[in-house]
Formats: structure tokens, C-alpha cells, sequence
């Protein structure tokens, strides 16, 4: 079956497609999809509605880890962000903490369509034990990651460079699986870095091929 190729994506266009409490639930596994994940108090709902220009799009809380479900954007037809549940789940009992790390590992490890991960960290408090954890299964699966180092506003910009340095030197060993950047959700800074990212990997017209073709190997970021 031949599909569309897809245009440049409209993040402002981003609209509610549906919500999943397991892997198992997910809408069909077609197109591009790009999700975004991080602890609970990252501020990942935040930087969604920054890229998105809408404030209601993700749910934002004051009490960390209260959406536990897989939520769904449609850009088009086959372009998806989707938002991961913030991992580490304060307040949340130990065994919904263990299933939803099982649900998160086999999202990553089986999702076809899921074409990069946005990996989001405070930059006061970055690759922590459950960032590194999720970015071993990203790479395991062969996966690109982008890594955005939230509530940049927080720091001065020496001390905010600093740490974008700090965390590169700490990820070099991925070569170009991995990039990192500063973001700012409350300031809307960095958004042309994070969509350039984007763009590459929701435009690539390789999964649009006709079903059985061969697909050339590659790393996305190389198109950036």
C-alpha cells in the first residue's frame, strides 16, 4: 500500500487523538510518532504545550506523576507526538511504579512506528538513575535520542552551558544516537533546535514505501 508522503509537520495544528493505559492499547502502528519522556517533575508537559503553542494540549499538574496513561497528538495522518507517562510516579505504590517501567521498556522496544525519543531532563538535575535507564533502552533499540534540558530559565547561562557541556561529554560515547540542548518552556526558548530535530525525523518518506519494499539504513540525525 502506498501512503502520502507528509509534509512539514504543524505542531500549532496538534490535536487530542486518544489516550492508552498499556502498550497493548496504542492506536494502530503506522506512520511516525516521536514521544517524549522524563521523570515526573522534568516539566515534559510543559515543553508539549510550549512546542504546540497551547496550553491545554498536555496536562500539566502540581503534583508530579498524576497522568499515568500514554496520551496521542495527531499532527496528520501519520504524524504523531505522543507523551509518555512521567516516570518515577511520586506518590504512586511501588508495584504501579514496576508495571508502568515494564509498559515504558516494551513501548520503546516494540513500537515500529516510534521514530525518536525526546528525552527530557531538568538541567539543574540531569541523567539521573531513571534517565539513564531510559536512555539504555532507546539505545538498545537502536533508537535516536534527542535530549532537552528543561527549565533552563533556572540557571544563569554560564552555569546552564556548562551543564549542556557537562551532559554531551557524559553521552559522547553514542556518537550521533544522542544530542542535547537547553530548553526553556517558560521563556519558549529553544524551539527551532527542537524542531529541526522534529521535522527530521517525522519527514523521512522511507516508511512510506510500498509494504515489502527495502528500507536503506540510517540514522535520522544524519538529515539534520
Amino acid at each position: 500500500m502506498q501512503h502520502p508522503v507528509p509534509g512539514k509537520p504543524d505542531y500549532r495544528a496538534a490535536t487530542f487523538l486518544t489516550s492508552a493505559g498499556k502498550v497493548s492499547q496504542c492506536p494502530e502502528d503506522s506512520g511516525w510518532e516521536v514521544a517524549f519522556a522524563g521523570r515526573s517533575n522534568a516539566g515534559k508537559s510543559s515543553a508539549i504545550n510550549s512546542l504546540t503553542a497551547n496550553k491545554k494540549l498536555a496536562r500539566t499538574s502540581k503534583t508530579p506523576g498524576r497522568t499515568q496513561l500514554i496520551n496521542f497528538f495527531e499532527l496528520s495522518e501519520n504524524q504523531r507526538l505522543v507523551d509518555l507517562p512521567g516516570y518515577g510516579f511520586a506518590k504512586v505504590p511501588l508495584a504501579v511504579k514496576r508495571e508502568w517501567t515494564r509498559q515504558l521498556e516494551n513501548y520503546l522496544q516494540t513500537r515500529e512506528s516510534l521514530r525518536g525519543l525526546v528525552l527530557l531532563m531538568d538541567v539543574r538535575h540531569p541523567l539521573q538513575e531513571f534517565d539513564r535507564q531510559m536512555l539504555g533502552w532507546a539505545i538498545a533499540a537502536d533508537m535516536p535520542v534527542h535530549i532537552l534540558l528543561t527549565k533552563a530559565d533556572k540557571l544563569k547561562n554560564g552555569p546552564a552551558g556548562n551543564t549542556l557541556l557537562q551532559v554531551r561529554k557524559q553521552t559522547r560515547d553514542y556518537g550521533d544516537r544522542v544530542s542535547v540542548q537547553l530548553f526553556s518552556a517558560l521563556k519558549h526558548t529553544g524551539h527551532k533546535e527542537l524542531i529541526a530535530v522534529l521535522d527530521a525525523w517525522l519527514m523521512d518518506e522511507s516508511v512510506y514505501a510500498e509494504a515489502g519494499d527495502p528500507v536503506e539504513d540510517g540514522s535520522p540525525q544524519d538529515q539534520i
